[in-house]
């Protein structure tokens, strides 16, 4: 009992720690710039207490948790030695962690409700709500293609910065053939996907992975995942901007 109290007070101080700089900003400019007392500083006080209690349960469930299941979830799939299975493990986890990201949910309601504003699709709440969904699914779908393709990588050996430096090329190119009305929307699609579920497991995954794969180094190629899952949904966005 007394280990885990000492735990939480651990995390509590290093959330505290990591948090302070943007308290030491948002304080000073409230009251040495704007000369202004912080609005309902009661309700704020909670909020940041709030924050920081968050942040250290959040940070110690990944530890606790999420690291060690997507290691041994990885590690388990290389000792069955069926790709197959790990491929579609790594596509669906791609895709179940994409499509409920919260950041991703803002982003395409956002997106469908300027498209209806500049008459591009019905200003009605289905319209704006297929839209919204249909992008929601291309993403998803994109980071689970983007997390095969990570996983490829780390079964073959194959460099990551010619697989990234190639798709960012591609990338370039499509943005000249898309519609301008797009193409934020994309690249701010490939920026949303790495939310705070789907950043710890893919990590655990890839390292895991690594670890477990004679000749392969999890420092060298444990990481990336998350590079694929930020640059694939640009594509498939802009992709999908040809398509309509």
């Amino acid at each position: 009992m007394t280990d885990i109290l000492n735990a939480i007070v651990r995390r509590i101080l290093s959330a505290l720690r990591d948090l302070a700089p943007i308290f030491i900003v948002i304080a000073f400019f409230q009251i040495a710039v704007l000369q202004q007392s912080f609005p309902n500083l009661g309700d704020t006080i909670v909020g940041l207490v709030c924050v920081v209690l968050g942040l250290a349960i959040f940070t110690q469930g990944l530890e606790s948790g999420l690291f060690p299941l997507g290691e041994a979830i990885a590690q388990a799939f290389a000792r069955k030695s069926s790709v197959v299975a790990l491929l579609s493990f790594a596509f669906c986890l791609g895709f179940g962690t994409t499509v409920a990201e919260p950041a991703l949910i803002a982003v395409a309601a956002e997106a469908a409700d300027v498209v209806a504003q500049a008459g591009l699709i019905s200003s009605s709440e289905n319209a704006r709500d297929a839209y919204a969904f249909t992008l929601r699914i291309v993403v998803a779908l994109s980071v689970g293609v983007a997390v095969v393709i990570g996983v490829v990588r780390i079964l073959k050996g194959w460099p990551i910065h010619v697989m990234i430096i190639s798709g960012y090329v591609f990338v370039t190119v499509l943005t000249f053939f898309a519609p301008a009305e797009i193409i934020g929307i994309a690249y701010d699609s490939g920026g949303v996907t790495t939310g705070t579920v789907t950043v710890p497991l893919l990590t655990a995954l890839g390292v895991g992975l690594a670890t477990s794969i004679r000749g392969r180094n999890p420092m060298v190629d444990g990481f990336g995942l998350i590079a694929f899952a930020s640059l694939t949904p640009i594509i498939f966005v802009l992709a999908y901007g040809l398509v309509l």
